[in-house]
């Protein structure tokens, strides 16, 4: 690829940035969504949240866990029961991080 044509590239992939990202921030006045559209949209970053996190706590080399000899299950299970309990973030990934090390570093799992 020559200098023009990777100059083009990042221009281009600038250009379509600016304009994906700031779409409802280019116009003047607020773009009107419908109210079905509004109430999904609360649900986003949950659904983005668990397709991310589940595939990487019930998976591993590409199947399911086979065992229950696995830390992430229990850290993951710790997790969740604390943030119920407590409704804290931070004591949610303190408590998931400590127990995973425990199994992790203490039974080798």
């Amino acid at each position: 690829m020559g200098p023009w044509e990777a100059l083009a590239a990042i221009v281009g992939l600038a250009v379509i940035t600016v304009v994906t990202r700031g779409f409802f921030v280019l116009p003047e006045r607020e773009v009107p969504l419908p109210g079905w559209l509004k109430q999904g949209l609360r649900y986003a970053p949950l659904a983005a949240l668990a397709a991310v996190a589940v595939p990487e706590v019930v998976m591993t080399q590409g199947g399911l866990v086979d065992t229950w000899k696995d830390a992430r299950l229990y850290a993951a299970a710790t997790a969740i029961a604390w943030f119920f309990w407590r409704r804290d973030i931070l004591g949610t990934i303190l408590s998931g991080t400590a127990v995973m090390l425990v199994l992790r570093l203490g039974l080798g799992w």
